[in-house]
């Protein structure tokens, strides 16, 4: 186990109001590459999706190497990534991942969820789109062995008791 928590699935589907909530109680949390990246104001996804990709693993890399606490909950990270830049013509999974489990075998993952979904200046991508990515990250967590855990549509407390309910005890 490494104690690295990985939050991934639909955009719009509660992953950043869910980390907030779980960084509230004290857990170390690690924002969304992606919405770092376009706050930046560089590598746009809907200009440039593979520089975007590719800067999305740069930035989970640094995440990756610069976690210290555990347990900590990132929202997306390194297999979203790597699974964007395959997409976007980029190297397979395998090259970009290599061989070592960056995450918890456990992976949460957020269901698309149409009543909680919006668009906004850094998500333009309509839920049509955000489904694909869905599919895409569930199939990649499967071929990478990943246990993918769907997270309950429900209010965030009762997701923040579910999540902290599947961690290891001890």
């Amino acid at each position: 186990m490494t104690g690295r928590y990985l939050i991934t699935g639909c955009s719009g589907g509660g992953k950043s109001t869910l980390l907030d909530a779980l960084a509230a109680r004290g857990y170390a949390t690690v924002s969304e590459p992606g919405r770092r990246i376009v706050a930046e104001g560089r590598a746009l996804p809907w200009v440039d999706p593979a520089g975007f990709a590719r800067r999305a693993v740069e930035l989970s890399r640094a995440d990756l190497a610069a976690t210290r606490t555990s347990p900590t909950f990132f929202d997306r990270g390194l297999i979203d990534a790597a699974v964007a830049l395959a997409h976007h013509g980029g190297p397979a999974l395998d090259q970009t991942l290599g061989d070592t489990r960056h995450y918890d075998k456990a992976v949460f993952l957020a269901p698309p969820w149409p009543e909680i979904y919006q668009q906004d200046a850094g998500r333009r991508h309509d839920l049509s789109a955000a489904t694909e990515e869905y599919t895409r990250l569930a199939h990649a967590l499967d071929t990478l062995g990943y246990d993918a855990i769907p997270l309950p549509k429900a209010p965030v407390a009762e997701r923040v008791a579910f999540v902290l309910a599947h961690l290891p005890q001890g």
